[in-house]
């Protein structure tokens, strides 16, 4: 008798759970909803693996700011055309969201331009702006605003630049704007245009549009005395873009720590990724205090082979070592904060960085 009224007992309790059960699960789930970001700053460390990084982080003699990030993602490299990317392939997919050949500037396989993330918020009234260490009609800061089949076609990128909706830029690149073959002074068409140019020194204007070409082509090495101007002219764009109160979307790009691994010179490298991260606290430090933008930081692909060796003497020492002169097909990383950033964590394509900034900006 006792053993049938267990039975009973444990029946009963089972029926209660199942019941419970139920009326859980007749409660509807909340879905957290994807917070919608005001702002982007994309900062593209172009050539940076997680060797470069990992290079700051034992060099650098203040606290690194890649350390920040919440958010940590990767992304694959490779290009229609190549399984190696070159910058032109990698920052069309970033700024465009598909893959292209090598040396594509804005423009998909068949050479048809492609629209940007920076041409569509112009359209919603955000402002823009660009911000490099190479001349601002290099391959990563051009695929935002040109469409040309061929990277080398600077003369071309720089008149695409005059008739753009970029309202911020800074770099070099004086060469192709003015003292061109064709006579075409676009330093004055820019003015033209509404821009406050300046050819000799970053300095701050009332002005809405502000271009600096500081150098004919590249700008100077860190080695070479160039001092703040990455992180300065990270401080100016925020400082004039965030007047906009619909939005902004800014791209930087520490262009020469590439350089630095092309060269496979360890001292060039790591100080040029020294001063990235220095513009990169820049932007974090705003979009901490604004709580309405999202930060993005990556590259477009590993140059140099770079990796920090045990030295012959032991594992007490590193040494910074390559494998090339070239880029390499390694994926690269992707660190974010902000409203949205948890979308960008996973093991995703490049092209990806675009269609999840595009989803955050016009959200269905």
């Amino acid at each position: 008798m006792k053993r049938i009224i267990l039975c009973l007992g444990v029946m009963l309790h089972l029926t209660s759970c199942t019941s419970q059960n139920k009326s859980l699960a007749q409660q509807p789930i909340s879905e957290e909803k994807t917070a919608q970001p005001k702002n982007i700053i994309l900062l593209i460390a172009d050539g940076t693996g997680l060797s470069q990084i990992s290079a700051l982080q034992f060099y650098s003699e203040a606290p690194v700011n890649y350390d920040r990030f919440p958010v940590v993602g990767l992304i694959k490299t490779s290009s229609s055309s190549e399984l190696v990317t070159d910058s032109a392939a990698g920052a069309t997919a970033f700024a465009s969201g598909i893959k292209t050949f090598n040396g594509a500037v804005g423009v998909a396989q068949d050479s048809t331009a492609v629209i940007t993330i920076a041409e569509e918020v112009s359209k919603i009234g955000w402002d823009t702006g660009l911000i490099a260490t190479s001349s601002i009609t290099h391959a990563t800061p051009a695929c935002f605003y040109a469409h040309v089949p061929d990277r080398d076609l600077e003369l071309d990128i720089a008149l695409q630049l005059v008739n753009s909706d970029i309202d911020f830029f800074a770099g070099g690149g004086l060469e192709f704007f003015r003292g061109r073959w064709d006579g075409l002074d676009l330093v004055d068409a820019l003015g033209f245009n509404g821009f406050k140019m300046n050819t000799s020194k970053l300095e701050s204007s009332e002005e809405t549009k502000q271009g600096f070409l500081l150098a004919q082509d590249g700008m100077p090495k860190m080695l070479e005395g160039r001092g703040d101007f990455l992180p300065k002219a990270t401080q100016m764009a925020l400082d004039q873009l965030s007047k906009n109160k619909k939005g902004f979307f800014l791209m930087v790009e520490g262009s020469q720590v590439d350089w630095g691994g092309h060269d496979n010179d360890a001292d060039y490298l790591i100080t040029e990724i020294i001063d990235f991260d220095k513009a990169l606290g820049v932007a974090m430090d705003f979009a901490e205090k604004d709580g309405e933008t999202l930060v993005i930081v990556t590259a477009d692909h590993e140059t140099g082979g770079f990796t920090l060796a045990a030295s012959e003497s032991g594992y007490e020492t590193i040494t910074p070592t390559f494998s090339t002169d070239s880029h390499s097909a390694t994926m690269v990383p992707v660190f974010s904060y902000g409203p949205g950033s948890e979308t960008f964590g996973g093991i995703y394509e490049n092209t990806e960085i675009y269609h999840k900034m595009k989803k955050l900006i016009f959200p269905k």
